[in-house]
């Protein structure tokens, strides 16, 4: 009898030693297997899916607001730590801007969801676009209780960002309301893991659901999104971080790159900004000459707020779902997924499962089925490598170019003696007098 027990429990334990990913592409590849073989039939799991989906929607409230108030209430006060702080923001806002826009523009010159025709007649038939300036005057909110009662991200992202501003501005009177912050963030990025300990099993019923209705066009589908998230993450790294470290910095991009290799390989293997920061210190500081009281305080802050390639991403999948469900994007529509993505990443938790939270949340703000998240749960993993990647390349560029601003950073070590530069502080990370003007174009 305990024989044939341990016969039974054979497959859960292996299926349990399994890492989240694969557990959630096997469920993925599961449920395309028993829609194909159930036919239309495979609706009836359709449930299971509903109640996961649910779930996440559940933790995009609170796990939002409580985040981004601790990603802005981590900057510290001190007049140097305040200065470097707004360069760094405002060059990842910058860049997670642009990484957005590229996102949505390759998903609209690879139309990856074109012609799948998932409709969800109930959400194509009832959406009306709001303009952009009534878009534009709703994101302050008049009553932020109800704000967040009603799920409203972007007056959400906004009441929660003014709010981080206001406790830093308070000074020692805000550790007791940070501390309480803080804590409900761990709260909420546990409550989050725990969710997603159901995706797989989440992923499979939705996947099954489809694919018995639409058959195996949908891999085609996934493929296609698969080439155009690495190709948008490719470019944004090698052309819009390789412009920001030449242009902005003069430096080398060449050396930029090639010195960041070791910090870009761990990334991209273990798909986490927080596990890579470790390595992530030791190339800026022995690679790129960048002090330690930079990187320190910089690469941090870009684990926390810096989600590039996860904007990115979200400009891809958006657009997919979008062309998946058949629905039109307007122009305010789409400055609107910019804003969220851009905002939002400020409070994007380094968690298993962050990145599909979020794309709910850009797809809830512009009245796209959430439902389209399980299409691209099944090749999240795939998706979370390179975008990883970028997030993390992203980091080390701003830090590079917060320290060359702040005349600090060792050009020695960073171009190893060669004279490669454009400017002259070539041996020390202390200012001088005779740097270039170019130093301060930050």
């Amino acid at each position: 009898m305990s024989a044939t027990l341990h016969t039974l429990l054979t497959p859960w334990r292996i299926w349990r030693r399994l890492a989240l990913w694969q557990q959630i592409v096997a469920g993925m590849a599961l449920g395309i297997v028993v829609g194909i073989v159930l036919g239309p039939s495979a609706t009836v799991l359709k449930p299971i899916g509903t109640l996961f989906v649910n779930a996440i929607k559940m933790l995009i409230v609170p796990l939002v607001f409580c985040s981004l108030i601790v990603g802005v209430t981590s900057i510290k006060d001190s007049q140097k730590m305040g200065r470097i702080g707004i360069k760094a923001i405002a060059f990842y806002l910058i860049s997670t801007a642009i990484a957005i826009s590229l996102g949505l523009l390759i998903g609209t010159l690879f139309e990856p969801g074109a012609g799948m025709d998932l409709v969800a007649k109930e959400q194509a038939a009832t959406k009306e676009a709001p303009s952009f300036i009534n878009t534009l005057v709703s994101i302050v909110p008049q009553n932020p209780v109800a704000a967040l009662a009603s799920g409203k991200i972007l007056q959400i992202i906004v009441f929660a960002a003014a709010l981080g501003v206001a406790l830093n501005l308070i000074g020692e009177k805000s550790k007791p309301a940070v501390a309480v912050f803080t804590s409900l963030a761990e709260a909420m990025y546990k409550l989050t893991s725990l969710v997603m300990t159901l995706a797989p099993y989440g992923v499979f019923a939705l996947m099954a659901s489809i694919a018995g209705s639409y058959g195996l066009a949908v891999l085609e589908k996934l493929m296609i999104v698969i080439v155009a998230v690495y190709i948008g993450c490719a470019l944004h790294i090698y052309g819009c971080y390789g412009l920001f470290i030449s242009l902005i910095g003069r430096l080398n991009p060449a050396i930029f790159f090639k010195k960041i290799i070791d910090a870009q390989s761990i990334a991209f293997t273990s798909s986490s900004s927080s596990g890579t920061l470790p390595v992530s210190l030791r190339c800026s500081e022995e690679k790129l000459g960048v002090p330690k009281s930079i990187s320190s305080f910089v690469l941090p802050l870009g684990a926390t707020i810096n989600m590039d390639g996860t904007a990115l991403y979200q400009g891809v999948t958006a657009l997919f779902v979008a062309q998946a469900f058949g629905i039109d994007l307007s122009l305010a529509d789409y400055l609107t997924i910019i804003t969220t993505a851009t905002l939002a990443s400020i409070g994007t938790a380094g968690v298993p499962g962050a990145g599909l939270i979020m794309l709910t949340l850009v797809l809830t703000t512009v009245g796209l089925p959430v439902e389209g998240v399980a299409l691209i749960a099944g090749i999240d993993r795939i998706l979370d490598m390179a975008r990883t990647m970028v997030n993390v390349s992203g980091d080390l560029m701003v830090t590079t170019l917060i320290s060359k601003s702040e005349q600090e950073l060792n050009l020695e070590i960073y171009s190893d003696g060669s004279a490669t530069n454009t400017t002259s502080d070539t041996n020390s990370t202390q200012p001088k007098a005779d740097s270039i003007n170019t130093e301060n174009t930050l």
